[in-house]
């Protein structure tokens, strides 16, 4: 890891910010620097700290997560919230995962290769838009994850759309394949039906 400077005072006493090194961050920083806040994401090289999430954003992890589990087969597991290594620089969280269970070490395991990651959910909160909608799919995409979902919350009446994307294995960039507003049911990368009505969400 390499030496960071010492960060410049802030006006809050006692709170310091970590410096990078001229070079950027590593993965291997991110699991190693001290009391980082929770959900930290490694993204170019850069820390991206997490805000404060709205209900939308946990309510509609919960409702997907135990959608998906319902039906996950045996060889693949549904995650929350794990970071995926993509390269040295950057290291993502999505919301949730579907992960090959080969790929599980243990309750203590941190992080998932993006080669063991068959899908990656991003629900948008608005200080992560330009990330969960530009930045991330074109980085998964990149590394090869067949699968991308985005989540928003429609505007006005706050109603969940997702978003499903596979990809094109020439050029390594995301197809749109449906816009799911009531109903989430697809065949790949395993059989799902979830209910994503607002009334569904409301009850979780």
């Amino acid at each position: 890891m390499t030496a960071e400077p010492d960060a410049e005072p802030t006006a809050e006493p006692g709170c310091r910010w970590p410096v990078p090194p001229q070079d950027g961050y590593t993965v291997d920083d991110l699991f190693t620097l001290p009391d980082l806040p929770p959900h930290t994401e490694l993204i170019d090289g850069s820390l991206v700290f997490v805000s404060p999430q709205r209900r939308f954003h946990a309510k509609m992890i919960e409702l997907l997560m135990n959608g998906l589990r319902r039906t996950v087969p045996e060889d693949l597991s549904v995650e929350r919230e794990m970071t995926v290594v993509l390269d040295r620089r950057n290291g993502p969280e999505p919301a949730l995962s579907v992960v090959r269970a080969a790929a599980i070490t243990g309750l203590e395991q941190t992080r998932f290769r993006a080669e063991d990651v068959l899908l990656a959910i991003e629900v948008v909160s608005p200080d992560s838009e330009a990330r969960d909608r530009d930045t991330k799919p074109r980085k998964y995409a990149a590394a090869g994850i067949p699968y991308f979902w985005l989540v928003e919350m429609a505007d006005p009446n706050q109603h969940p759309v997702v978003r499903a994307y596979e990809i094109d294995p020439v050029n390594k960039t995301y197809a749109l394949t449906g816009i799911h507003h009531d109903h989430l049911k697809l065949t790949a990368p395993y059989d799902i039906d979830v209910d994503i009505t607002l009334d569904a969400l409301r009850k979780v």
